[in-house]
């Protein structure tokens, strides 16, 4: 089964509305028509609906960085999955490395937020990864596998499909370290295996996993070379329009 490539850029808190829609016309431009890589950004909150009406009709679809796990209620400061969907976001990152570590976002959330994307029609990408010291003591397929039983244990095989998976290296997210092919094409393969271990072959086939950490377009083309690596979720590089072009084309 052939899956088709999937750069997603994480803007993380940068590009207010104005900024946003600028950086949305340049990826607008260049990005509509081509056929061949899936592509989504993913703005702050107040940028979302500038986004969303920039890129409408370009095939670059929108995603949210975040989602509470209710549908409503008194959670000052939170967005449900439902507020996003209207406002035309089709994916959703949960639990980036950011938010497991900033924020408190425990493996048991990030079940939550998992089954709160589904509900609202939301297309998650979950966010796996070890820390430095977790690497160094040989911990980290035993992280990897903990954080994937906890995030998608309770789901169906076909609801697995639906799910995109990121694979990012806490200690290289921001840092400039970026895991080398081999050591990422490890942990992937590892990822797949977990699946294939668990589910109908149509699954780990069919599932795509992203690698996430100091991607940029000058080491792009080595890491998607690899044959479990689907694509990438890109932080810094894609708040530069011209590098995050750039790790498009490599995916092509």
């Amino acid at each position: 089964m052939s899956r088709r490539p999937f750069i997603a850029g994480n803007w993380k808190m940068h590009k207010g509305p104005a900024e946003a829609d600028a950086l949305a016309e340049v990826l607008k431009r260049a990005l509509t028509g081509q056929g061949s890589v899936d592509v989504a950004v993913a703005p702050p909150f107040l940028s979302v609906p500038a986004v969303v009406a920039r890129l409408k009709h370009s095939g670059v679809h929108v995603a949210a960085q975040n989602l509470h796990w209710e549908q409503q209620g008194a959670f000052t400061g939170e967005i449900s999955g439902e507020m996003l969907r209207q406002a035309g976001v089709t994916y959703c990152i949960v639990g980036h490395s950011e938010r497991r570590a900033l924020f408190g976002d425990t493996d048991a959330v990030v079940e939550k937020k998992v089954h709160a994307c589904f509900r609202a029609g939301l297309l998650p990408i979950v966010c796996v990864g070890e820390t430095l010291d977790e690497r160094e003591s040989g911990q980290a397929e035993a992280v990897v596998r903990r954080q994937l039983a906890a995030a998608l244990g309770k789901l169906t095989a076909d609801q697995l499909p639906s799910v995109t998976l990121a694979y990012e290296p806490v200690w290289a997210i921001g840092t400039g370290r970026t895991a080398s092919p081999a050591q990422a094409q490890e942990m992937h393969a590892t990822i797949r295996e977990w699946l294939a271990e668990r589910y109908p072959p149509f699954v780990p086939r069919g599932m795509r996993i992203l690698y996430g950490g100091s991607v940029k377009g000058s080491n792009a083309a080595g890491l998607l070379s690899q044959p479990d690596i689907d694509g990438a979720l890109v932080g810094g590089a894609a708040l530069v329009s011209e590098d995050f072009l750039a790790i498009v084309a490599a995916a092509r």
